[in-house]
């Protein structure tokens, strides 16, 4: 582990080096830390370093103005100072923050952290959340700071804070959140008195304000290993002040009982999809793996035959993403692709064996529209039988899906479905001037092509003409 910390530093030795002569040179300490160091001992630093200084923001602000390609305050009353480096040697670009040592704790009644400067590194590195993260190397010396036992917990794979769990929580009870952030990233354990903490204390959360929630859940749901993320929100309750909807589905058999419940069919979707990208880690699709049945619990009817129906889930499951999103500070465009792939997820049952006529297909595209590639992924990644007869039977239908649109596609060019005439046209064949019958003729002849597909001009013209003299 060490041998690899070493050849990582060398790698940014050049540009963390020379940022330390200078604040050396001025009086002042600078030491590489947080989870640049961890990242280091692990083999995974990137081109992002993080810095410790007892500099004042002002005094960071003047050293590095002059040596920095671009420089950047937004962070700065939080003791922040961010910076842009390219290297001169190789051409590398590192995202540079130094923050001025520090505490900060919250009030109970305030969503912002108070923040407090410190004089020394030991200060500083007790408040930071767990321990992985309490490590520092002193520069230019390359001294290794590790007074609450980092690298022994790197090692062991496990979280723990370097003060009492329940102070480090309550100074930012967020940090609860990122200990399920970090072991879904890194994949690792949270220490006992740490989860007891966690469970406590979950309450706390809700001073957090919603777009910090929201950050930390999309860096978990877009980690390596979201399952063991998600499952220590729920099991510590935290979840159940963020995203209640999910800890709601453990008690939820589905309607077939195909599953232990409809919470572990729910993180094995997220899984399955997740097997599915092709162009790194796709938060859209994620999202609507997690949350796509949600809508189970407030649907759920026991039939007279014993069995559990949950009818109209998905539209139900629909409204519920779109609160919870919106509730949690999403864009309105992320809003709106989530709840609509968790709205059209069951569309495809109706498809059986391929009785689906060439009208449904385009109208199954056309629903979809840019978001289709997404909900042939989310729909596969919905099959979680055990019965692999089932399953095989499930994936050959979709197939046949795909190859029918593929078809269509390539001859009718579903992407850009319009009717075969447009407003202009519409308006100078029927002799009329803008206004909602142009509207009305527009969707006729939509769904005249959504039906039939592509018509000749003559044949359209006629089909709105007949269409124009019903309406009179």
């Amino acid at each position: 582990m060490q041998r690899r910390a070493v050849s990582e530093l060398l790698r940014v030795s050049p540009v963390a080096d020379d940022l330390a002569r200078r604040f050396e040179e001025a009086g002042h300490r600078l030491a590489l830390v947080g989870g640049s160091v961890r990242d280091a001992l692990l083999g995974r630093l990137g081109n992002d370093l993080d810095f410790t200084t007892d500099a004042r923001p002002e005094d960071v602000l003047a050293l590095v103005r002059p040596w920095a390609d671009a420089v950047w305050d937004v962070g700065i009353a939080f003791g922040t100072v961010g910076c842009l480096k390219r290297a001169g040697d190789t051409g590398q670009e590192f995202q540079i923050e130094i923050t001025t040592y520090r505490s900060e704790a919250y009030d109970r009644s305030s969503r912002k952290p108070e923040v407090a400067y410190g004089d020394s590194i030991e200060e500083d590195l007790v408040r930071r959340d767990f321990t992985v993260n309490a490590m520092a190397v002193a520069l230019p010396e390359k001294r290794f700071v590790d007074p609450h036992g980092g690298l022994e917990d790197l090692a062991r794979r496990i979280l723990r804070t370097p003060a009492a769990p329940e102070d480090s929580f309550s100074d930012d009870p967020l940090r609860m959140m990122r200990a399920a952030r970090f072991a879904a990233q890194l994949d690792f354990t949270v220490a006992h008195d740490v989860f007891a903490a966690m469970k406590a204390m979950a309450d706390r959360i809700e001073i957090v304000s919603a777009e910090r929630v929201r950050d930390e859940l999309n860096k978990l749901v877009l980690s390596a290993h979201p399952r063991k993320g998600l499952r220590l929100l729920v099991d510590s309750g935290l979840a159940g002040h963020v995203v209640p909807e999910i800890p709601a589905l453990r008690l939820e058999r589905d309607e077939h009982h195909r599953h232990k419940d409809v919470y572990e069919h729910s993180l094995t979707v997220l899984e399955q999809a997740i097997d599915l990208e092709e162009n790194g880690p796709d938060l859209t699709l994620r999202l609507a793996a997690l949350l796509h049945d949600i809508g189970k619990p407030r649907t759920r009817r026991f039939e007279k035959d014993g069995r559990v129906s949950f009818h109209h889930h998905e539209v139900v499951g629909a409204k519920m993403t779109r609160k919870r999103m919106t509730a949690l500070k999403y864009s309105g465009e992320l809003v709106k692709d989530v709840s609509r792939l968790v709205e059209l997820h069951l569309r495809f049952h109706g498809y059986g064996t391929g009785e689906w006529t060439d009208s449904a297909v385009r109208r199954y595209v056309r629903d979809a529209g840019p978001l289709l590639d997404r909900l042939h992924k989310l729909t596969r990644s919905d099959c979680t039988t055990r019965n692999k007869r089932k399953a095989q039977a499930l994936s050959r239908a979709y197939d046949g899906l795909e190859e029918r649109i593929a078809r269509l596609q390539e001859q009718e060019e579903l992407e850009a479905i319009r009717p075969d005439l447009d407003g202009n046209e519409i308006m100078e064949i029927l002799g009329i001037g803008p206004g909602p019958e142009v509207g009305r003729a527009y969707r006729h002849l939509l769904e005249l092509r959504l039906e039939h597909g592509p018509m000749e001009r003559d044949a359209a013209v006629a089909a709105l003409k007949e269409w124009w003299a019903a309406q009179e």
